[in-house]
């Protein structure tokens, strides 16, 4: 048995209404002959029509430098995503275990990252065939743990900054561009980061 439901002329009108105002503006799918109207019930036409009223800036994710796009496992575990650096200056510290120099300097760059921390973001960066329980013998002795050390004995990211010899520190601004990439000594290097975070 079918019930038939009879709509007073003025409803019917004002249902029509509704529906030629859906077909006219786009809103829904009811003009293309069933279905849902997407945009009332689902909200799909609605969102898809806030995400392309917004500037393509505010759409695509931020870009990352070139200098930034590496990755290195972190001495004592784990993986390092250089794009981490993004927004911030950075000094990447680059030592060997077997390095009298590097053992000299380790002092030092341990106090102007303490000086720095939070302003500025440092990474040890160990290779040249220090191997990984030197590498952590190294952080441990020298007291190091207060930032990330790379075991980068592949040299991976040692070839990617264009980096020969150990005791040797590349600077990074906030873009991530490089400002410097050399030896520096600490009053220099405490110079340097003083500009940066200006």
């Amino acid at each position: 048995m079918r019930l038939r439901f009879r709509l007073q002329p003025s409803t019917r009108r004002a249902v029509l209404a509704m529906l030629a105002a859906a077909c006219f503006l786009g809103t829904g799918a009811a003009c293309a002959g069933g279905g849902q109207p997407s945009g009332i019930a689902t909200g799909t036409s609605a969102g898809a029509a806030a995400v392309s009223s917004l500037p393509p800036a505010s759409r695509q994710p931020t870009a990352v430098a070139a200098t930034l796009l590496f990755s290195a496992p972190i001495v004592g575990g784990g993986q390092f995503d250089g794009a981490s650096l993004a927004s911030k200056p950075a000094v990447l510290w680059f030592w060997a275990a077997w390095c009298p120099r590097c053992r000299a300097k380790a002092g030092d760059v341990k106090a102007v990252q303490a000086e720095y921390a939070g302003k500025v973001t440092f990474v040890g960066v160990a290779g040249l065939g220090s191997g990984d329980d030197a590498m952590a013998q190294f952080v441990a002795q020298h007291n190091l743990g207060g930032f990330t050390h790379l075991a980068d004995d592949q040299g991976m990211v040692w070839r990617h900054f264009g980096v020969i010899e150990q005791e040797f520190f590349v600077v990074l601004d906030r873009a991530g561009t490089v400002v410097h990439k050399g030896a520096l000594s600490t009053a220099d290097l405490r110079q340097r980061l003083a500009a940066l975070v200006a």
